[in-house]
Formats: C-alpha cells, sequence, structure tokens
C-alpha cells in the first residue's frame, strides 16, 4: 500500500461555522480606544466599515455561521487539502512529521480569499458600490479584485506599497484582470500620499501609508468603505475555517499536532490556522503554537505592546497590539506581506497570555528552506510563507537532535509564482539578512509616545 499523501474532505464536509478566539480568553482583550483614551463605539467605525462586519468586530460569540452565499463561494477552492511532507521528512532525516495545510489552491493563489470574499458579501449586502484598500506584496490585493469581481457590483481600488509595486508587476495584470484598480503607494491621488511624496520622493512606501491612503479615498463617499486583509477581529474570525477544517483532517487520520507554526505579519493566515487550537490548548492539549515573522519587521519578538493607530496618519482608532510604531518603514526586503508594523490585536493578546510563542528569522534561512520545500515537496512558495517553512524545519531538525517523534503542522499560505524575483536574487547571491538596529526600532516607537497605555 503506497503511502498518503493527502488528506482531503468533501464539500459536505465544509465547517459552517467561523471559530471566535475572543470568546475563550480567560483576559478579555483591551478595547479601541480614540486619542483620549476612551473606548470608541460602533459608530466611530461606520464611515469606514459596513456595520454588519462592525458587528463581527466587537463580537464575543464562540460560533458565527458562515452565510450560504459565501460557503457557495468557498467550495470554488474550499475545502483546502492537508499534506504530508514525507519527502521532506526524508531529505531532514527526522522522525517528525511534517503536514501543511495547502491555501495557495486559491484562485488568487493565497489564503486571503478568505476573508475577502465574506468581506465583499458583507459589504454589498449593506448596499457599498466600492471598497479601497491596501496590500503589501499584493496577494491581499488580488484576493478583494477577485472578491469584487466574484460577488459583483462592486469597485475595487487598491493603494499598493511601492516597492512591492515594483518588484511584483504581474500582482498589478492579476488585479487589473480581476477588474481591480491598482496604484503606487504613496501616490497623487491623496493628500496623504502627496505630503509623503514631496518630503520623501524616494520612498519605498509601507502598508500604514497605504492604509492611511486608501481611507482617506474611502471617506470621501457614502457609498465606498474601506476593506483590511489582517490585523482585524474580523479577519480573524473569517480565517477560522483554515484551522477548522485542518482539525477534521488531522482527525480523519488519528493525528494531533504537537507544534502549529504560521508565518506572521498582520497575524490573519496564522491566527486562521493557529486560533482553533489555540481553544484546544485552552482545554488542556499540550502544543506548542508559533508565529514567525522576519527578523527585519520584529513586531512579535522585540516591539512593545501598546496602543498605537494602524496606519501613518493615524486616521484609525488605536489599536492594542505589539507595534514597531505608525511611522515605521520598513526595509525592502521580498516578504512584503510581512512588513506591517502592527501584529493584530488578538494575536498579540495571545502572546501576551501565553496561548502563543513567537519567532523571528533573516531571509535567506526562509529562501534557503524555500528551496529546500521546493525540490521535495515541489511547490514554490511565497516569500512569507517560507518564514512558516523555515520554522518547521527549525522544529523538525530539533526533534531529530531530541530523538523524539512529533508531529508539526504548519500553514502553506500562499505560492511564489508571483514573486521569483525574490528567487532569483537569492539564488544569484544577491540577497542579504537585515536584523533590525536598535536604533532604528527606538526611533521608530517613539512614535506612539503620548499614547495611551493598555
Amino acid at each position: 500500500m503506497s503511502e498518503q499523501i493527502k488528506v482531503t474532505l468533501t464539500e459536505d464536509e465544509l465547517p459552517r461555522q467561523w471559530y471566535n478566539l475572543n470568546a475563550d480568553f480567560a483576559k478579555p482583550m483591551p478595547p479601541p480606544v480614540g486619542m483620549d483614551g476612551n473606548p470608541i463605539g460602533p459608530e466611530a467605525l461606520a464611515p469606514v466599515f459596513p456595520m454588519n462586519l462592525i458587528e463581527q468586530e466587537m463580537c464575543t460569540d464562540r460560533w458565527v455561521d458562515i452565510p450560504e452565499d459565501i460557503l457557495g463561494y468557498y467550495k470554488i477552492w474550499r475545502p483546502t487539502p492537508l499534506y504530508r511532507a514525507r519527502r521532506l521528512e526524508k531529505a531532514l532525516g527526522t522522525p517528525a512529521k511534517i503536514y501543511y495545510k495547502n491555501e495557495g489552491v486559491s484562485p488568487a493563489g493565497s489564503h486571503k480569499p478568505n476573508t475577502a470574499v465574506a468581506q465583499a458579501w458583507y459589504n454589498k449586502q449593506f448596499g457599498i458600490k466600492k471598497l479601497t484598500t491596501e496590500t503589501g506584496a499584493g496577494q491581499w490585493g488580488s484576493a478583494l479584485s477577485f472578491a469584487c469581481s466574484l460577488v459583483g457590483g462592486i469597485e475595487c481600488k487598491v493603494f499598493m506599497v511601492r516597492i512591492s509595486f515594483d518588484q511584483k508587476p504581474f500582482r498589478k495584470v492579476m488585479m487589473r484582470t480581476w477588474g481591480g484598480n491598482c496604484v503606487p503607494s504613496p501616490s497623487m491621488d491623496t493628500e496623504t500620499g502627496r505630503k509623503i511624496l514631496a518630503e520623501d520622493p524616494d520612498t519605498p512606501g509601507s502598508l500604514g501609508i497605504a492604509i492611511s491612503e486608501a481611507i482617506e479615498e474611502c471617506v470621501q463617499r457614502e457609498d465606498t468603505r474601506y476593506a483590511l486583509g489582517s490585523v482585524l477581529n474580523h479577519v480573524m474570525l473569517h480565517q477560522s475555517i483554515i484551522g477548522l477544517e485542518s482539525q477534521a483532517q488531522m482527525k480523519k487520520i488519528g493525528a494531533s499536532p504537537d507544534i502549529v507554526i504560521g508565518c506572521a505579519g498582520g497575524g490573519s493566515n496564522f491566527a486562521g490556522l493557529a486560533f482553533p487550537y489555540a481553544n484546544e490548548k485552552i482545554h488542556g492539549a499540550d502544543m506548542r503554537i508559533i508565529g514567525t515573522e522576519p527578523e527585519a519587521c520584529p513586531t512579535l519578538t522585540r516591539a512593545k505592546y501598546r496602543y498605537d493607530s494602524g496606519d501613518v496618519a493615524m486616521m484609525t482608532p488605536l489599536l492594542p497590539m505589539h507595534s514597531l510604531g505608525h511611522t515605521f518603514v520598513p526595509p525592502p526586503l521580498h516578504a512584503g506581506g510581512l512588513r506591517y508594523h502592527g501584529m493584530a490585536p488578538m494575536v498579540s493578546h495571545a502572546l501576551n497570555e501565553g496561548l502563543i510563542e513567537a519567532a523571528s528569522i533573516g531571509q535567506t534561512e526562509c529562501y534557503e528552506a524555500a528551496i529546500q520545500f521546493a525540490r521535495t515537496e515541489g511547490f514554490i512558495s511565497a516569500p512569507e510563507t517560507s518564514h512558516a517553512i523555515a520554522q518547521a524545519i527549525r522544529e523538525a531538525k530539533q526533534a531529530k537532535e531530541e530523538g523524539k517523534e512529533k508531529t508539526i503542522l504548519f500553514n502553506w499560505s500562499g505560492h511564489g509564482l508571483m514573486d521569483l524575483k525574490g528567487y532569483e536574487a537569492y539564488l544569484d547571491g544577491n540577497l542579504q539578512d537585515y536584523p533590525l538596529p536598535d536604533e532604528l526600532l527606538e526611533k521608530s516607537q517613539h512614535s506612539m509616545d503620548g499614547l495611551p497605555m493598555p
């Protein structure tokens, strides 16, 4: 009998509810606040998000029903397969069993459509005609363009971080193919963009800048709202389908992970896999849950836990999160989706509560891991995803040193077929690691001086 490689679910086995970790925290999360330090109400978010998503943002119910329409859209690519990385295990000579959840099978090639489709649908139900957003590497912009096209009747405007706009030209073509309008950020389309370009014409841009531009354009029209691909509670909620599916798949083969891993930028794909397992951990399961980030953008591993704005122009409410500071402009590393200055409040709270742990890895080790993965498992990974692979390889090597059989599960959050420039730079020997210097970290975190404390 041949060895099983894939574990699949039928469409009838698709989870019909999302899971909300907010219901199970032993200590409640601090609320979003205004500049005066007082908690904000739903009305403060109403110009930016539709009320049906604001309700999810503030929801503390454990389970939230997935509307039938959204389940119908999900079935285009979900349930996604769970793979056993047998060839990678053999190459490493490890006693560990390595599994990965393949989120790269979506039309946009990543986990992002799990929330993009949901957000587009909820906005359409609310009567919204246009969505604005930002994107780093382009995964989110592609996913939202796809979602607006799929749901129909919604215009999509994407502000793409300038360095990624230049590095990843075919992401723009993907967005255009699905009807999205993609512009480099900072742009001349907004007051925020024009001001920043006047001060620094050569800026590589940042997600904080792009968010400011997207929100500024959003609030100009009544029929327009903003969509965010990570960080916020309702995004974590929608992504929980990843972990819920993987739990059902692991149960099918009588397995349970000892270690759960995801790359962490804003927190969405990590939370999507990890939060259903955090629920198991709360109820007594013995497992480690690790969020792995770039050492050039070390939000979880080195940043303070503070109230901070989600954008450089401080248009968002203040969120309780591990943050490098809203003025942080990251180095132009190729893992563009992991360059956000803050970490999702729910992920930050989970770290503070000891439910998860954090690690950071340099980009050369990540590309080395991605190359090994491609040459054993076949798939070419997104630079963001390579951080999870590198962490899984570290844990598999540790299991070998200890002589222990461990079950490792990580989220293969997206393919890298639009990110081959980074691979070329690595293969040509032109990539270097960039541990964020202490002085730059300290300077950036000064932008939070005077803001309320959680």
